[in-house]
Parts: structure tokens; C-alpha cells; sequence
């Protein structure tokens, strides 16, 4: 059997990319997280993860043990919170990105109403920068949202991503085209991320649809109105990555976090712990 201590310390640093942060996470020293990924790799007698001095990756086993892992500590997970689920009750204030609830969050939260149901969800959707507010404001108990990568806040990287540029199938955009954008209002970290991009490398752009909702930006793209810069595991059903040859400038990555607000609840652990497990959901259906 799996030890369900090492198959944690190990997800942690497949997630974190980082021992240091791994073990900030976990509240564990890094060199009790370095055993417990030694011990995991011993037991399963492979290489699991590549590590030297400036960073971390898996192997193609580390791949596959991420996966089992995720599957192994779930099942775990959802046991003992059969047991524990009359002991949780109260209020989770959850705030989240609006592109992050066309994944399969709602499957996510649906299995936590079903195991916790004396828990009321207050969810709240928005920008990032807006949830991020509310947040410090004491105003939400936990948050899912994009932002760019940067030094250690607390936050806890769920997810990995990268911005990409997307349109409608057939779009025709040159490489000395002004570009026509599609974004959120400010402060949005797409639209910064796009207008940012385009400046640097002196493209000339227009701002050809502000939205302040993705089905909003998603009509005004598959309309052919212009390309939307977008986190590239969540976009939008009938949109596409616009071609190389419409010499669109590299966005760069964005990170996926998950933070707590001021007052940590049981309620808002459970929520947490839940979305740790279905991290690997937040994406759109291929």
C-alpha cells in the first residue's frame, strides 16, 4: 500500500514545482518532504521527479504517480469526510473566476454539497482582481482565480497555465494587421497581459469589444470581431488558438491559486481540500 503521508508531499511538490513551497503548504520542514518523496520512490523502486539546483519536474512515472495519487488521496478524502460530514456546518463565501466555472467546478461543488450538506455555498463570480479585493476585504472565506506568476504570497498553486490568443475558426489576421481585441473591462489580467504583449513588440491594436462576461466575449468572438487573450486549458467551447502566422506576440504563463481569506473555517478546509483533489478538472471538455 501507498503511504498516504508520502503520495501528499509528493503531489504537493508535482504541483508546486518547488520543495520550499511544497513544504510551506504542507506546514512541513523541506527536508521531511524530501524524505517522503525519497521513501515514495523507493517503494515504487522508480525515479519519480528531476530535480538540481533552479528546479523540479516529473519524470514520466512522476506523470503517472501525479494521477494515482490524486485518485488514491480522493478516495481517502472522501471517506473520512463521509464520517466527519455532520461535524461540518456554517457558511463558505467562495469567490472564483468566471472562465473557472465553465470547467467541471460545478461537479466539484455539487459532491461537496452532497458529502457536506449542512454547508451553505455563497459563490461569488468575477474578475480576479475584484476577488482578490473582496478577499483582503474579509468579504470571501476562500478563492479559486487566475493570477500571473510572482513571489510567494501564501497563495497555493493549483493549477498551471499559459495565456494564448483565440478566436473564431477562419479568422483572417496578417502579421501587419492593428489587432482587434476582445477583453474584459479593467483591471483584468488578460487584458493586461494582451495589451501589454502587443505594445512591447509595437504592434498596433484596437480595442474592438469590452465585456464584462465570457459568453459576452465569446458571441463578439465567434462573431469574428476580434481575438480574446486567454488561459489556453480553458477556452471557450467553439473558439480556437489563432495561428502563428497572425504574428501574435507570446503571452506568457498565469497560475491558478487557491487562497484563504482572514478567518479559516472547517467549512472553507473542506471546500479547499475538495478543490485540491479536482484540480486537475478545472480545464475545459476536449
Amino acid at each position: 500500500m501507498l503511504d498516504p503521508v508520502l503520495l501528499r508531499s509528493f503531489t504537493a511538490v508535482a504541483r508546486a514545482r518547488s520543495f520550499t513551497r511544497a513544504a510551506a503548504q504542507l506546514g512541513l520542514g523541506q527536508s521531511t518532504v524530501s524524505q517522503h518523496v525519497r521513501r515514495l520512490e523507493d517503494a515504487v523502486g522508480r525515479p519519480l521527479l528531476d530535480r538540481d539546483t533552479h528546479s523540479v519536474s516529473l519524470t514520466a512515472d512522476g506523470e503517472a504517480m501525479e494521477e494515482f495519487a490524486a485518485t488514491i488521496l480522493d478516495a481517502g478524502e472522501r471517506a473520512m469526510a463521509h464520517f466527519q460530514a455532520s461535524r461540518v456546518h456554517g457558511r463558505v463565501r467562495f469567490g472564483v473566476s468566471e472562465d473557472l466555472v465553465m470547467t467541471r467546478l460545478p461537479a466539484i461543488l455539487a459532491d461537496f454539497r452532497h458529502r457536506h450538506p449542512q454547508v451553505d455555498l455563497e459563490l461569488t463570480v468575477g474578475l480576479a482582481d475584484d476577488l482578490e479585493r473582496r478577499l483582503e476585504a474579509g468579504e470571501l472565506d476562500l478563492m479559486v482565480a487566475k493570477r500571473l506568476p510572482g513571489p510567494d504570497d501564501g497563495r497555493s498553486v493549483i493549477r498551471r497555465d499559459r495565456f494564448v490568443w483565440v478566436g473564431a475558426p477562419g479568422l483572417r489576421l496578417g502579421p501587419g494587421d492593428p489587432v482587434p481585441l476582445l477583453a474584459y473591462p479593467p483591471p483584468s489580467l488578460s487584458r493586461s497581459a494582451a495589451i501589454g504583449a502587443l505594445e512591447a513588440v509595437g504592434r498596433p491594436w484596437r480595442m474592438a469589444c469590452t465585456s464584462g462576461s465570457l459568453s459576452g466575449l465569446r458571441a463578439a468572438a465567434l462573431a469574428g470581431l476580434g481575438v480574446i487573450a486567454h488561459a489556453a486549458t480553458l477556452v471557450p467551447d467553439g473558439l480556437v488558438e489563432i495561428p502563428g502566422r497572425a504574428g501574435l506576440p507570446p503571452l506568457g504563463p498565469v497560475q491558478v491559486v487557491l487562497a484563504h481569506g482572514r478567518r479559516r473555517t472547517d467549512q472553507a478546509g473542506e471546500l479547499a481540500r475538495s478543490i485540491r483533489t479536482g484540480a486537475s478538472d478545472l480545464r475545459t471538455e476536449s
